[in-house]
């Protein structure tokens, strides 16, 4: 995708590389053969009053909508304006750079969910602040919320999942190691928002793992 927003599909589609209204991920898709309510196998196929085909159960009639996944993620900043990444130290995207985050959990709210992997993946305290953007990745069937957040207690720890935990300023950001296209376009939304007189890389360079049809990020 390039800067410029394709009437209809809004800016979060700036970070997906496939057309809208394809239907599910074949990965998924294969996923779903049966029944969550009777076990029976599923057809997928033209419904009465839908507009679209769905997968649905000849047995009981139950008709299994599929959503994307919502993750939650933060920009955490430092006293000095700074943007804190971690270095994955998990697939998708291992070895590069990406902000905290992961996926919303059924009983937390999207603030709360956010704090908590940001506590996990950085061992930060943040408080969440402005909505930074939205970012569909339709490969992965998700939905990323950026908050940008303020530290308010922790210090870098790193774990499993975060191999590294660095702040960077906004002209030192790795552009060319960054994970995930929705990481790189939410740091580009960042600068233009809070330093717009820097001159930013372009991401003409792929993210690390855009090749990857079922990156979470």
């Amino acid at each position: 995708m390039t800067d410029e927003i394709a009437i209809g599909r809004g800016a979060d589609a700036r970070s997906t590389d496939i057309d809208s209204g394809l239907g599910v991920p074949d990965w998924m898709a294969a996923n779903l053969n049966y029944c969550s309510r009777c076990g029976s196998s599923l057809r997928f196929g033209q419904i009465e009053g839908e507009d679209r085909d769905r997968l649905t159960c000849d047995a009981c009639g139950f008709v299994a909508y599929v959503n994307p996944r919502l993750v939650v993620s933060t920009l955490p900043i430092t006293d000095d304006g700074r943007v804190v990444l971690i270095r994955r130290g998990i697939e998708p995207g291992l070895g590069a750079w990406a902000q905290p985050g992961g996926f919303l959990e059924i009983d937390e709210t999207v603030a709360e969910g956010a704090v908590r992997e940001t506590v996990e993946e950085t061992g930060l305290l943040v408080k969440p602040g402005v909505i930074i953007g939205l970012y569909t990745r339709l490969e992965a069937a998700v939905v990323v919320l950026v908050f940008e957040a303020e530290i308010v207690d922790g210090e870098f720890r790193t774990n499993v999942e975060a191999l590294e935990v660095k702040a960077f300023a906004p002209e030192e950001i790795p552009w060319s190691g960054i994970a995930f296209s929705t990481t790189m376009w939410a740091l580009r939304d960042w600068v233009s928002l809070r330093h717009p007189q820097i001159q930013r890389t372009k991401p003409m360079i792929k993210a690390v793992s855009a090749a990857s049809s079922r990156s979470r990020r």
